[in-house]
Order: structure tokens, then sequence, then C-alpha cells
């Protein structure tokens, strides 16, 4: 079997994710060779004393975003001898274990098949999700596609890839958003295959997966829709050296 380190990020500062960890901890160690997590300085010390208890290889990084934090776990999973590396966001993988953990197995096996794989959401899963997230994801997860050349959810936050993808990630990432980034790179710098799976793992756990809303609905869909235009601009521009100059007059319009 294939040494498959698992990447992870958090920033929970009320360590309302402790007890779903807890009780996924001896599965996860059981499905992972190695494990790598990123945890911002900002979140709750009950938390990081758990992860510190755990097989997890723990870094305690400054809140920069979610980009940086993904940045800086590919880095420090490099530091290890793991073939190839399954990245999910703490929360997602948290809710693909307590819903669908047999499913998480079967996909972590699989790994080794790819050079890169996004992993998305069946109809089912996506239809789990907020409707400001649903609609405006529509938008990103189609330009990606059309990218790309076949169907894909770029948006839910997982996916896996060989070392050698890794580190390509590790040298040229540098955008806002990660999402479409990795995947461009791995594509028009290596020059490897990108595929794509669909699971059910990645649903919407409101408990898990929620977010506070205090700005209210229409600042919400504001902000997925930024969001979406971000992953958008990635998947176009993102290390296609053809489409920078195309990009500059692009941004210059806005």
């Amino acid at each position: 079997m294939s040494n498959i380190g698992l990447l992870t990020v958090t920033h929970d500062p009320n360590g309302k994710n402790i007890n779903f960890f807890k009780a996924l901890q001896e599965d996860l160690e059981e499905i992972y060779p190695a494990l790598f997590i990123t945890i911002s300085d900002q979140s709750s010390s009950e938390l990081i004393k758990e992860m510190e208890r755990s097989k997890f290889n723990v870094k305690i990084i400054p809140k920069l975003g979610a980009a940086q934090a993904r940045r800086e776990v590919v880095n420090f999973g490099l530091s290890g001898d793991n073939d190839y590396f399954h990245y999910c966001d703490f929360d997602r993988l948290l809710t693909w274990g307590k819903t669908y953990l047999d499913e998480l197995r079967t996909i972590v096996a699989e790994i080794p098949h790819y050079d890169y794989q996004i992993l998305g959401r069946t109809d089912r899963a996506m239809n789990t999700h907020p409707e400001e997230w649903i609609e405006t994801e529509k938008i990103s997860n189609k330009i990606c596609s059309l990218e790309l050349g076949k169907t894909v959810d770029i948006t839910a936050g997982s996916c896996s890839f060989s070392r050698q993808s890794a580190e390509l990630i590790n040298e040229h990432s540098k955008e806002k958003m990660t999402d479409a980034e990795w995947a461009m790179i791995v594509r028009r710098i290596g020059h490897l295959s990108v595929e794509y799976s669909a699971v059910e793992g990645l649903e919407y756990h409101e408990e898990i997966n929620g977010v506070s809303r205090q700005n209210g609905t229409s600042h919400e869909w504001l902000a997925r829709l930024k969001l979406s235009l971000i992953i958008s601009e990635n998947a176009i521009y993102s290390s296609n050296s053809s489409s920078q100059t195309e990009r500059r007059n692009y941004v210059s319009k806005i």
C-alpha cells in the first residue's frame, strides 16, 4: 500500500469541532499512515491540545486566510516521506467521517491511481448546502469545467495528489484561493493528468460546516459571489503564461 498522508487545516476559535474529532480520531489514525494539520494561532487552546495528543503532526500558524493555510500544510506534509496526499478541509473531513466513513476509506485506497484528483460532490451532497453556496458555486464550477474539458465540482474543499504534484503546488501556488489554482498548476506546469470523482461524504452538516450570517442574507450571497469570482479567475489565468496579458486587461476593466 502506498504511503498516503492526510493534509488538513482548521481555524476554530470556539473549539466547536473538538467532540467531532474525538469521535473520529481512531478511524482517521487507522486510515492514514501519516497526518498533518495546520491550525491557526487563534484557534481554541483545547483543540490544539487535543490535536497534539493525537497522532497528528501539528503546526500552529498565523491566521492569514485559507489559501495560505493550505499552502502551509502542503509544505509541512512534504517534510515527511509520503508518496501521495489527501487534502481535505478539517470540517469537511469530519463531516465525511461522520456520515460516509466507508466511502472515505475507499477513496483513500484509490488515491495512488491519480496524479491529481478533484474530489467533488454528488448532486445529493451538493443539494444539502445553503442555496447561496449552490447557486454561486455553479459559476466557478462551470468555468473550471470548461477549462479542464470535463465536468467537475472544484469547490468542495478536497483533492488528492502525488508527491510530484505536491512539489509543484509547493513551488508555484500563490493565488488568493487554491481550489482551481492547484489543479491548473498540475495540469499547465506539470503536464500531469487531472481526474475527477464525486462523493457523498462532502455533504453539508450544519453543526460542523455551518457559518454565522451576521450580515444577513444579501451580504452572504455577495460574499459567496466574490469567492466564486476569484476561483473562476484562477481557473482561467492561474499558471497560464499566455493569458497574463489578457488577465491584466481584464482586471483593468473591472
